[in-house]
């Protein structure tokens, strides 16, 4: 055999046995309702930080354990299904004063890009779109666990992403400076991989 027909399977011999490495696409995830929260605070007249949340809410989530700024996640909230543990206030706050419910049922987040910051945190950009209106948001998302669900063996994300809006910039302006222009929202998301 001549030098070049040689050289030529040990090539291709090489070629077949280097192993292909893939990079892994972004899973599909289903949120788990009974362990997901959209909660908020609002400032009450300088007295107390009243906290509150939103009962009715869906999403989706793609999410990347390999490379988490792959990943994505968009949730529209029911702003009727406001909680405040007081109906009379619940019912203001569901009125044109506030959320406008009406005319304005849903209340929506979609991420245009996580950029990560730590081992398990990152901020997660996006935009929260609120009567009409819609404002880039920038959230701090902390990875709390990724793994098998220790019971029935699923695989599950949890995360916890937190960031602050001021309502008057999406047009909610009814009381402030007295009650709070600055939201603190929150979302404590558990997801199980389709």
């Amino acid at each position: 055999m001549t030098f070049k027909k040689l050289f030529g399977a040990s090539l291709i011999a090489a070629t077949l046995a280097t192993p292909v490495v893939t990079q892994a696409a972004p899973a599909d995830y289903e949120i788990d309702m009974a362990h997901t929260f959209v909660l908020f605070d609002v400032n009450h007249l300088g007295f107390s930080n009243m906290p509150g949340r939103f009962a009715e809410f869906s999403g989706e989530l793609s999410f990347d354990d390999e490379n988490i700024e792959n990943s994505k996640v968009s949730i529209a909230i029911n702003t009727a299904s406001i909680d405040t543990f007081h109906a009379k206030r619940d019912e203001h706050l569901r009125s044109p004063d506030f959320f406008n419910a009406a005319e304005f049922p849903e209340m929506t987040f979609t991420s245009n890009g996580i950029k990560k910051t730590g081992e398990n945190t990152a901020k997660l950009s996006g935009d929260l779109t609120l009567l009409g209106v819609t404002k880039p948001l920038e959230l701090d998302l902390t990875l709390n666990k990724a793994g098998a669900h220790p019971f029935n063996k699923k695989t599950m994300a949890g995360f916890t992403a937190i960031g602050t809006i001021k309502r008057s910039d999406f047009g909610m302006k009814y009381g402030v400076p007295n009650i709070g222009d600055e939201i603190t929202m929150r979302l404590e998301l558990e997801a199980i991989k389709k």
